[in-house]
């Protein structure tokens, strides 16, 4: 014997929108039904039953598994469909309230994200590398000691005594959250909080593993050797992935950051990568022109001072500064000349000097134990 279905409600109707109404079209009906419609603002009897129609017309059209069925001319609440009715038992009357926050707020009140998992990605950690100039320069491979926290081995992350097993929070039921429901104008607000009882997981760990309390995680040092490229800079920092922290309940470790920190040269200063230092020279040396010998990081160079050189002269060298971190080549070293005046003069040196200036045709004012060129001067402003 054949069995007629009931008659499909016309969900649009009820809201009063075309059948190909977009869903921001189905929603501004819905708002301004619900707010016409709602108990707590229409006291006329039949609001109640006209507002869960409109409820569950809602429902279905925002429903995109839904509204399929409906327009393919079925019910999805219809007996036999496969859904309980909205209208069931327990339902009352403010059966999808959720929707009606969605609508007018934008958001879903007491719409959970469902338990968090217990395992979670664990955090970076940060370690600081004191290197020379030298070892920056060129790179090395740098000892270092790593104290961080590592995946429990008496429960592989677990975080349970051996033979037992996480189970399901009696305060959430699993779920992670717990509600609590207050009363507006707009009828029973539903809103969600993390489980206390279990931090959100769903689950509570009745016997704790011994060695880690139920983390999954515990403190360890370990020794490792990290590879310092050629060319890093001073507060620059390397990254070691899966080198951090493991997570809680033996989650994905974070990354290990390496900061390098340069010690000062005692001769270099380093801008970049170009280096700079600074030779004194006689003042023989620098009105003469001289050679000298430069030790670098790495090498000894020749470099030619030149006949008439001035103080606070720069010479530079090409290529002999950092290597590149980013390429090939190396910066330049800039050589600061301060070239020295001799502070006392034996007779000879004096005479042979002042003979020199003679033949230049530069007169020297010669101090006496008398004073001065401005002993002299300040007598004559004296009257003496």
């Amino acid at each position: 014997m054949r069995t007629h279905n009931a008659v499909a409600k016309d969900y649009y109707g009820i809201l009063g929108v075309a059948r190909d109404a977009s869903d921001d079209e189905i929603k501004r009906a819905y708002r301004k039904l619900a707010r016409k419609f709602h108990p707590d603002v229409n006291p006329d009897p039949e609001a109640q039953d006209r507002f869960k129609e409109i409820n569950t017309a809602y429902e279905v059209l925002s429903d995109d598994q839904k509204r399929q069925i409906v327009d393919l001319g079925g019910d999805p609440y219809a007996p036999g469909g496969g859904m309980g009715s909205p209208g069931g038992p327990g339902a009352g009357p403010f059966v999808g309230f959720q929707d009606i926050m969605d609508a007018f707020f934008g958001t879903t009140a007491g719409s959970g994200r469902g338990p968090r998992p217990r395992n979670r990605p664990g955090a970076d950690a940060i370690l600081r590398v004191e290197l020379d100039l030298a070892e920056a320069a060129f790179g090395v491979e740098a000892p270092v000691t790593v104290d961080t926290a590592v995946v429990c081995t008496a429960c592989s992350g677990a975080g349970t005594a051996p033979g037992t097993h996480p189970v399901t929070c009696e305060a959430c039921g699993g779920h992670g959250q717990v509600q609590s429901v207050q009363r507006t104008f707009l009828g029973q607000v539903v809103s969600s909080r993390p489980c206390v009882a279990c931090q959100g997981t769903g689950t509570t760990i009745p016997e704790p593993c011994q060695t880690c309390a139920g983390d999954g995680r515990v403190r360890s040092r370990r020794s490792m050797t990290v590879k310092i490229p050629p060319g890093v800079e001073d507060g620059m920092r390397i990254r070691l992935a899966g080198h951090g922290e493991v997570g809680p309940g033996g989650g994905p470790p974070g990354d290990l950051y390496v900061e390098i920190h340069e010690r000062p040269h005692d001769v270099f200063s380093r801008k970049g990568d170009d280096l700079h230092c600074r030779v004194t020279v006689p003042m023989t040396a620098a009105a003469l022109g001289t050679q000298l010998t430069i030790k670098t990081l790495d090498s000894e160079e020749q470099l030619e001072v030149r006949s008439g050189t001035q103080p606070n002269s720069t010479l530079r060298l090409r290529g002999r500064g950092v290597p590149h971190l980013r390429g090939t080549g190396r910066g330049d070293l800039f050589v600061h000349l301060d070239v020295r005046t001799p502070t006392k003069l034996d007779p000879d040196s004096e005479r042979l000097l002042r003979e020199f200036a003679k033949s230049r045709g530069e007169e020297v004012a010669q101090l006496t134990k008398q004073g001065g060129f401005f002993s002299r001067v300040r007598d004559a402003f004296n009257g003496h």
